[in-house]
């Protein structure tokens, strides 16, 4: 197979085995190897996630594994407990539990006959988290980590809040993952104790949603796994990939500069997606690149990869706004270092609504509908159809925008800008949310990046404090980091809201921000777009997959309705996954997913989030179906929960829970 890549060894797959952990649990994994690894041993790659591996991620592992192993490493893809076939319960997140695990995983894998003893750990977005969290705890075995679309910082940068206001993806996930988590194991690998497990499992089901809002500031919960708390405790070699499309981009340059073990980091123009099977391309060889990093640190070969500069970045070129895109052009630059810059724009705003070269004086107020954020997109751009913010002209409209002349050259940013202004709110209350646009000769206006500040937590993530009406507060945001070039003759523009919705959930009231601009700067880090990538990335390669049969093609849409009478905004999002047949062993999948959140532009206690998810299994004679639903509402003190979990078996209610719960807003 794949002989055209010039592989070293042929290799055989695992379909299905157990890893036995303490205390009689059995993690379900799958796994491909060197047919001669019993006799010469070789390092083993580990990935470790919940999503499934005899369905839910199977064509994907298809796609990058064999490719490893046939270079000459067994690579491993393990489900984590409570999930697939591995036995016992997954409660939520990154508990210390899910860690442990996977420690006792990497010394198992280290003791196998067919290992060298050598292991590496790797995943995107949760198994991205979990090898840095697991590479905290130092295990002697584990020598390298490649993650892809994560963060150091489950409060800063996960799905549940931003500049400490809360994302509405906190509750769109949460339904995701009871979704997935009521799925059933395959009967035909677990053909006894199957269906105990999966009651087991609906019993059990935590819900995460409250779980997730009842921590409404950076506490203990949230700081367990986050490993900028400690950057110190990882002593294996990182290598951190992702891109400006991402949710996670943002932690990779503070990674580059808080750990302190070997390192680097690649940041493309990509969404949530492996960059060798990428949106939007280009693609590079991820596999390629990711074994140039593990022949360094698992097998000894040195190959040149860590004399390299430490950090590549793309800089994307200017395009018009779209809701989707399949390709960004631009450049590849590298450095030794993080930001790789060459200077700073530096802006004070005027009250005619400019960006200017020198400090003004004066007041302006902010107080923007809370239908602002129409046009921002999904938070994570994780299935990539229309996803991506759209043309910010009327998000623009409802808010306070500063303007610079048009561009009399082009001007490239590459890093985080940091925006600092002294602030008054009229509430005990408030959001600032920042976005840098590109303003075309034709108006249209492209979000380049953005930023958002709870004001509570102005002292810090983890030291919110209540915001007192009408006293000054001394505040600092700063947006997230970004590769791109703004053409001559466009200009930069400022825009400043107090609302972000669907992205964000409003603050309790309706507040008016007054800025005083005598206090108020932005400083943007600019390139002179010098150290081009020489070497050659390379094209994006998978691995060829099992055969399936489709019975319903993917589609996904979003779009935005306005009701004429009363203003009400409601974005509705519908994913179809799609239906299809695993040839090989004849389980059919599907799922599709409802979303709608909806507002008035002037009632912050009108905001409603509702999510519904179906996903359906089958074989003949075999049929499960698992729908899950939640919906959100709040009031000034309180959010309201109201969710059901319903599963079936060949069309008969086996299960069903419900939840209502009241929980305080906290600093949310």
């Amino acid at each position: 197979m794949m002989n055209d890549l010039n592989f070293t060894h042929s290799i055989e797959e695992w379909p299905h085995f157990c890893i036995p952990l303490a205390h009689g649990i059995q993690l379900a994994a799958r796994a491909w190897l060197p047919t001669n690894a019993s006799s010469c041993p070789v390092p083993a790659i580990l990935e470790y996630i919940p999503y499934r591996k005899r369905d839910g991620t199977a064509t994907r592992d298809e796609q990058m594994h064999p490719y490893w192993a046939a270079f000459g490493y067994a690579c491993i893809r393990v489900d984590m407990r409570g999930c697939g076939e591995s036995t016992g319960l997954m409660l939520d997140e990154y508990l210390q539990q899910e860690l442990d695990d996977a420690v006792e995983v990497i010394k198992w894998l280290a003791d196998q006959p067919w290992c060298s003893g050598k292991v590496g750990m790797m995943g995107k977005s949760w198994g991205g988290f979990n090898s840095l969290q697991v590479a905290a705890m130092a295990p002697p075995e584990l020598a390298a980590i490649v993650t892809v679309c994560s963060t150091d910082d489950r409060y800063a940068d996960d799905i549940h809040y931003r500049g400490g206001s809360l994302l509405l993806e906190n509750f769109s996930w949460a339904a995701t993952m009871s979704c997935y988590m009521s799925k059933a194991p395959d009967p035909l690998l677990l053909p006894d104790t199957w269906r105990t497990l999966w009651l087991q499992r609906l019993e059990a089901m935590p819900f995460l949603a409250k779980q997730w809002l009842e921590h409404s500031y950076k506490d203990d919960y949230w700081k367990h796994g986050s490993i900028n708390e400690d950057y110190s405790a990882i002593k294996a070699a990182v290598y951190c990939i992702g891109g400006w499309g991402d949710a996670y981009s943002e932690a990779i340059p503070r990674m580059m500069q808080g750990l302190s073990c070997p390192k680097k980091a690649m940041i493309g123009p990509w969404a949530h997606k492996y960059p060798n099977d990428a949106s939007p391309k280009p693609e590079i060889d991820f596999l390629g690149e990711a074994k140039r990093f593990w022949d360094y640190w698992l097998k000894d070969i040195d190959n040149g990869i860590m004399a390299e500069p430490s950090i590549v970045a793309y800089i994307q070129d200017s395009v018009p706004p779209q809701a989707a895109y399949d390709e960004r052009p631009g450049i590849w630059v590298e450095g030794h270092q993080w930001p790789i810059q060459s200077g700073s724009l530096n802006f004070w705003l005027s009250d005619s609504g400019e960006l200017v070269e020198h400090a003004t004086d004066g007041q302006v107020s902010v107080d923007s509908p809370l239908t602002t954020g129409a046009a921002s997109g999904e938070f994570c751009v994780i299935w990539c159809g229309p996803d991506f913010p759209t043309d910010q002209r009327q998000d623009d409209a409802n808010s306070v925008c500063f303007d610079t002349k048009p561009m009399v050259q082009a001007v490239s940013i590459l890093g985080g800008a940091v925006f600092n202004t002294h602030v008054t709110s009229d509430q005990a209350c408030g959001q600032m949310i920042l976005r840098l646009c590109d303003v075309a000769p034709d108006g249209s206006s492209t979000r380049i990046t953005y930023g958002m500040l709870n004001l509570a937590m102005r002292a810090g993530l983890d030291d919110p404090q209540l915001v007192i009406a009408g006293q000054s507060m001394e505040i600092a945001i700063k947006l997230d980091d970004t590769g791109y070039e703004i053409p001559q003759g466009h200009r930069l523009r400022l825009s400043i809201s107090t609302a972000y919705f669907p992205l964000l959930w409003p603050a309790p009231q309706k507040a008016n921000l007054n800025l005083d601009l005598s206090a108020t700067h932005l400083s943007i880090p600019w390139h002179d777009r010098s150290g081009q990538l020489t070497r050659d990335l390379g094209h994006g390669y998978v691995c060829p997959v099992k055969a399936m049969t489709d019975t319903r093609p993917e589609t996904h849409t979003r779009s935005t309705q306005i009701n004429a009478v009363n203003g009400l905004h409601t974005t509705i999002i519908d994913d179809d996954f799609g239906e299809f047949t695993f040839v090989e062993h004849g389980l059919t999948v599907g799922e599709v997913c409802h979303e709608e959140h909806g507002i008035l532009p002037h009632d912050p206690h009108s905001a409603t989030s509702l999510c519904q998810w179906h996903s359906h299994q089958s074989r003949v004679d075999w049929e499960i179906d698992v729908y899950t639903r939640l919906k959100v509402t709040c009031d000034a003190t309180h959010f309201y929960l109201d969710a059901t979990l319903e599963a079936f078996e060949n069309g008969q209610k086996v299960h069903l829970k419900t939840w209502q719960e009241h929980i305080l807003r906290g600093f949310s």
